[in-house]
């Protein structure tokens, strides 16, 4: 698997941007079939920082309601990178 097919866009919500100020962590979401070394790596090449640790989380869909019954959204996996204190990611 190719480094651009590893992840899939950066999370940038409330609370990323909060552990981004306090922790030097970043939210990316990512393929579901990517491991942590993976992720390491495609992250590195990237962005050409050190990574310091890989932390991910399967997020299962939710089930919604239509007019035309019940679907579920989609699953989603999500890595958490912490990068090096004297390091950062430009996402914007």
């Amino acid at each position: 698997m190719q480094h651009e097919q590893v992840l899939r866009r950066p999370l940038v919500t409330e609370k990323a941007t909060q552990t981004i100020e306090a922790q030097n962590a970043y939210s990316f979401e990512v393929d579901p079939k990517a491991d942590k070394p993976a992720i390491k790596a495609a992250v590195e090449a990237i962005y050409n920082v050190r990574v310091l640790r890989v932390t991910t989380q399967n997020r299962k869909g939710e089930m919604r309601r239509n007019r035309y019954g019940h679907f579920r959204q989609g699953v989603m996996k999500r890595a958490i990178v912490t990068v090096h204190p004297e390091e950062s990611i430009e996402l914007f």
